[in-house]
């Protein structure tokens, strides 16, 4: 889990720019987590919502983060997709 966290603030730090657009493929514990980070800029059109204190860096990311943040959003405020398959890669 922590090698996971490392490896995520590593290509957040320096990827910068990078990972403005298009698909991110974030490296995760068991199954890697793939979306659509043009199509999430578009739709919420806040970028504090994920990057709340620094643009391209989404502090505390990680799995506990993600379920809460992501999955809360996808359930409780944009009707997302909510199911493990859904974000995580299964390949």
């Amino acid at each position: 889990m922590n090698k996971t966290i490392l490896v995520m603030l590593a290509l957040a730090a320096f990827a910068g720019n990078a990972f403005a657009e298009g698909i991110i493929e974030l490296p995760a514990a068991r199954h890697n987590v793939k979306f659509d980070h043009k199509h999430h800029q578009r739709f919420l059109k806040d970028c504090t919502i994920c990057h709340a204190n620094s643009p391209g860096v989404v502090e505390g990311l990680g799995k506990d983060w993600a379920h809460k943040n992501c999955l809360g959003c996808h359930v409780f405020r944009e009707k997302g997709p909510t199911s493990c398959p859904d974000c995580h890669n299964r390949k």
